[in-house]
């Protein structure tokens, strides 16, 4: 069934209810949607084929996209919003049959479907994507992102002129997929802890709960701390008992699963950025009239631009809400980020993980240093 065009009421209301959770509820691990919907900064129309183009004389095609986020949160939200522009900008022509919160599988299901042609588009986070295409794990460079603007990081992520996104797209198409953008706004993983972490020295022997990533456990074990990979739904009653004394996960995510109630500080560690990509099977976009192409890219880029704002709202909110309920926030200056880069086992995973990406990694420290 074809998916009816957004409107701006409908998503409010998924924001709105994508904030809303019981005492100690666990929510699925993901980023949600802000309380409610930030101005939209009026968005770049990315290039148009020459011409007018008359999307009523080509063959209708309809795809069919999917995502395994939670309700409401902002993967679903940006599929729906490209699904709604690409119907805007064609006149109905190309379509997108959008399935969100796991319809068609979970984030490793959907990258697979996606790769054998059994669906098209899939929106998801950086991490799944390393299993299909090992070049993503550059983002598994901790602090790599912490200093730069959101911008700054746009320009290096989605930017055709960029080295990094010309090399990282090859990685793409290598695997039988085409990258059509990176949703982010300089918004990180942060640290909840009931530990005072005002130093690099804080971190030792801390209990940390992450997620079952070698790199991002090499991280934590690099400047002292003690990583626990554990089940999401284990993760608040660990932390009410003391089992472990921290986690890491977008504030976001962190108001959702009502950390507040368990956790004293927030600590702004901006060691993994947070950010979905969007890309569709490789054969299915050539396979497409090119004006269909630009169409596509265009709504990509048109969603990114409006839904960027959003984020660093939901951000911002979300520390609030945190604060609010009782949590104190910790920020750092440069010099805590540069002692933690200096620190050798860290050097050593920037190696070993540029290494592991080809060179990536040493492109796009270059190419954001450049900014």
């Amino acid at each position: 069934m074809k998916l009816q065009k957004l409107t701006s009421v409908f998503l409010a209301g998924a924001m709105a209810a994508s904030l809303a959770a019981c005492g100690g509820s666990q929510p699925a691990e993901t980023t949600a949607a802000p309380a409610a919907e930030a101005p939209a900064a009026e968005a770049p129309a990315a290039e148009a084929p020459a011409g007018d183009v008359d999307y009523s004389a080509l063959e209708a095609v309809e795809l069919i996209g999917a995502d395994s986020t939670g309700k409401g949160a902002a993967g679903q939200i940006f599929g729906e919003l490209v699904t709604s522009k690409v119907d805007e900008i064609t006149g109905g022509q190309l379509t997108i049959d959008y399935h969100p919160n796991g319809d068609l599988g979970g984030d490793a299901d959907l990258l697979r479907q996606e790769q054998s042609g059994d669906i098209d588009i899939v929106v998801c986070q950086t991490a799944p994507v390393v299993s299909f295409i090992p070049e993503v794990a550059v983002f598994d460079l901790p602090m790599v992102f912490a200093k730069y603007s959101g911008d700054q990081i746009d320009a290096v992520l989605n930017s055709k002129d960029s080295k990094f996104n010309q090399q990282l797209s090859a990685a793409y198409e290598a695997a039988g997929y085409h990258l059509l953008g990176f949703l982010q706004n300089a918004t990180y993983r942060l640290t909840t802890s009931n530990k005072e972490l005002n130093d690099l020295a804080s971190f030792k022997e801390l209990k940390i709960r992450t997620m079952e990533n070698n790199n991002h456990m090499a991280f934590w074990s690099g400047i002292g701390a003690s990583p626990t990979p554990l089940a999401w739904a284990e993760v608040y009653i660990s932390l009410q008992n003391g089992t472990i004394d921290a986690e890491e996960n977008a504030a976001d995510t962190c108001v959702g699963a009502n950390f507040q109630e368990v956790q004293k500080y927030l600590a702004c560690t901006n060691h993994i950025l947070y950010a979905n990509q969007i890309s569709i099977n490789k054969d299915k976009f050539e396979s497409l009239d090119p004006a269909y192409q630009a169409a596509l890219e265009q709504a990509v880029s048109e969603a990114i631009a409006e839904m960027r704002p959003q984020l660093e709202q939901i951000d911002a909110d979300s520390k609030k809400t945190l604060e609010d309920g009782g949590m104190t926030i910790i920020e750092y200056d440069s010099a805590f980020f540069d002692e933690v880069l200096a620190l050798d086992p860290v050097k050593e995973l920037y190696t070993k993980i540029d290494s592991d990406v080809n060179g990536l990694g040493t492109t796009l420290q270059e190419e954001l240093a450049a900014q």
